[in-house]
């Protein structure tokens, strides 16, 4: 018990060191010319700037902040954790560009601020930790993933726009490295997914910074926390084996888990173009990814 109250209180932390790093990530990737999926080496060379590599090195610090959490919690639990910092992502945004949150957003921070709370009172039960997930269903989901972040890519932008089609496939890249490195903690035979893992975090990256030059924060990052937390979650309760607790404190358990999801949706819907961009002014929206 003590244990997992510990990985939260990590995950909060990491939650924050996120987001300031996608803020730090924004104010420059917005400024650059436009970055493609398909020209990775040059996009990269873009980003390799003093004040995005120290917003990326942020980012890295919440990553391994969270990988801790993973080797003492289950992973439903601290991404429902970490989905509250969709609320602090949009109270940092507010702050930072000095724009007030929408109706909409404030009532997503505060849902995801009591899907927290509520999370916490559900652990007074003893929590199972689930098991680290068999090879064949851990890389079936990495494998399906994969494809429907390269079929966002592809469509979503037509349907949706530039910036929360690459928010969905942020999330989807990123949820899938999330789900290789819960199997990867364990260590053994288990490590046969760190490639699968640094190619998904690589690309959720390069696909993040070129969602940012198409929408404000709010929008591509939010998207991409919201199916980020989401989608391990459900992983969670179905390759890793992790149950819920028993009476009234699965009830309280599942209400925090849609507590968070809900407040991390209403903040995604957030339209494009309502809040300023970091860096003071929107920059125009460069063509699609090509």
């Amino acid at each position: 018990m003590i244990e997992i109250v510990a990985a939260l209180a990590v995950t909060l932390v990491s939650a924050c060191a996120l987001n300031v790093g996608y803020l730090i990530e924004h104010s420059v990737a917005s400024q650059l010319p436009p970055l493609s999926v398909r020209t990775p080496v040059r996009s990269v060379r873009l980003l390799l700037r003093r004040r995005w590599l120290a917003g990326f090195g942020i980012e890295v610090g919440g990553w391994l902040l969270y990988v801790l959490a993973l080797a003492l919690a289950p992973l439903s639990l601290v991404q429902a954790t970490a989905a509250g910092g969709i609320g602090i992502l949009a109270v940092m945004v507010s702050r930072y560009t000095e724009v007030p949150l929408s109706p909409v957003e404030q009532v997503g921070s505060v849902l995801s601020v009591g899907g927290l709370a509520v999370l916490g009172v559900s652990l007074a039960g003893s929590s199972d930790r689930g098991t680290y997930g068999a090879a064949l269903p851990v890389g079936i989901w990495l494998a399906a993933s994969i494809a429907a972040a390269a079929a966002a890519l592809r469509f979503a932008p037509r349907i949706v726009g530039g910036g929360p089609a690459f928010g969905i496939a942020t999330g989807l890249f990123f949820a899938a490295g999330d789900v290789a490195t819960k199997t990867t903690v364990a260590g053994g035979e288990h490590a046969a997914f760190v490639p699968g893992l640094i190619a998904c975090y690589a690309a959720g990256t390069l696909v993040l910074q070129a969602g940012f030059q198409r929408g404000n924060p709010l929008v591509t990052a939010g998207i991409a926390t919201l199916l980020t937390n989401a989608l391990p979650i459900a992983a969670g309760m179905t390759i890793f084996g992790e149950h819920l607790p028993s009476g009234t404190l699965a009830v309280f358990r599942i209400a925090a888990f849609a507590l968070v999801v809900a407040g991390a949706v209403a903040l995604a819907r957030h339209q494009r173009g309502a809040a300023s961009a970091v860096a003071g002014a929107e920059s125009p929206r460069p063509a699609e990814a090509r």
